[in-house]
């Protein structure tokens, strides 16, 4: 269905709509979390564990990823996860009861879980074929995905207050996507763990991938990059209003200054990794992102803590996407632990932070935050990069 001429763009849209439909779809029933709250009749609690099943879904999916990953490849492997999603987002809105629910996120988790690698190894596949960089702008697709559905959902609610309703016309968007996808994606793209110089030199005699110490870096970098991009978004309207005194209109303005950041410093991060190379920009990103941070905290005030915001967004945008291509690198079992890492960052990144602020106060809560991103800045002096 895609007929662009150029095999990079057409490659490109297709990869991009994969980025899109991850965003829409869990940006769709996260938005509609208060009907499914009321249909279900959970508790505060119950959703906790509600939100939690998707996250324990994704970050126990590695080694089914790394399986399916090296029989079915990542085009169809991200094709089969995709529609996949669309199917569960449909059966969430049918769910009887809430044990049903539960087994729904954790199985929509898992599949997050492989779309993410797929998607991503597509993105990695398509940079080493043409020689050009585009997995930032990839990134900022899922961001543009998490905001369409959330002006979906507001449309939605206008017309109907039904969840089923909602999530069938979701479905159907992200069905489209899946279709206009599979043309364009990327069919060769040979596993990289038979390229020598990746994990496959490693293996133990048991037959075992064993992560090599590079690797570990890349782990590390990931979780702590997404701890720092997790937290920012959980808790930066609550510093505003409880610490800096914001008022009630301007304290969500934390959040939309962070993501607004992020998806801006996505779409001109690929000329910036082709200019200074991404170990440069993932260096210089993070240091500014933990500086920005600890000079806003201790200035105070509203306007600080929004420009040390902004310094978040604009830093830590491009880590997620140059940490990736470091990972298709050296294989697909790297690619898929590092991706897990990222997840796992995600799921439990917020939670910590939350428990510092609970012992020690919100400021030091987002020091953490702060001295996460240096760590990035740390280990990003380990990892071999992608060159200019």
């Amino acid at each position: 269905m895609l007929r662009l001429d150029d095999p990079f763009r057409r490659a490109q849209v297709a990869i991009t709509a994969l980025f899109c439909s991850l965003g829409f779809q869990y940006a769709t029933w996260a938005s509609r979390l208060p009907a499914l709250k009321a249909h279900l009749g959970l508790t505060a609690a119950d959703v906790g564990l509600f939100l939690m099943a998707a996250g324990v879904g994704a970050a126990v999916s590695f080694p089914l990823v790394a399986v399916l990953m090296r029989r079915l490849g990542s085009r169809r492997l991200a094709l089969l996860s995709a529609l996949g999603l669309a199917v569960l987002l449909l059966a969430l809105a049918l769910a009887p009861n809430y044990p049903t629910a539960l087994a729904i996120m954790c199985a929509d988790g898992i599949l997050v879980g492989c779309l993410n690698v797929a998607m991503n190894a597509q993105g990695a596949a398509l940079e080493a074929a043409h020689q050009r960089n585009a997995m930032a702008k990839l990134h900022a697709a899922f961001s543009g995905g998490s905001l369409c559905a959330a002006l979906l959902a507001s449309g939605m609610n206008t017309v109907t207050s039904a969840v089923t309703a909602h999530f069938g016309v979701a479905a159907v968007i992200l069905l489209l996507l899946a279709v206009c996808a599979g043309p364009g994606l990327l069919t060769d793209d040979r596993p990289a763990d038979d390229r020598p110089g990746t994990e496959k030199e490693r293996r133990s005699r048991g037959g075992l991938t064993l992560p090599s110490r590079m690797t570990l870096w890349m782990c590390c970098a990931m979780a702590f990059g997404t701890i720092t991009e997790g937290a920012m978004n959980d808790w930066s309207a609550l510093y505003l209003k409880d610490v800096a005194k914001a008022s009630a209109e301007l304290a969500p303005m934390g959040i939309a200054v962070v993501s607004g950041m992020m998806v801006l410093a996505r779409l001109f991060a690929d000329g910036w990794r082709s200019r200074w190379g991404d170990g440069r920009v993932v260096r210089v990103g993070s240091t500014l992102a933990g500086a920005g941070l600890a000079l806003a905290l201790l200035s105070g005030g509203v306007v600080p803590a929004l420009i040390g915001f902004a310094c978040v967004g604009l830093g830590i945008a491009a880590v997620t996407p140059c940490v990736y291509v470091a990972a298709a690198g050296q294989g697909s079992d790297a690619l898929t632990l590092v991706a897990a890492m990222g997840t796992t960052g995600l799921l439990a990144g917020p939670p910590l932070i939350g428990f510092l602020a609970n012992a020690a106060g919100l400021v030091w809560g987002l020091a953490a935050v702060a001295a996460s991103a240096v760590v990035v800045a740390l280990c990003g002096t380990r990892i071999r990069w992608k060159s200019a």
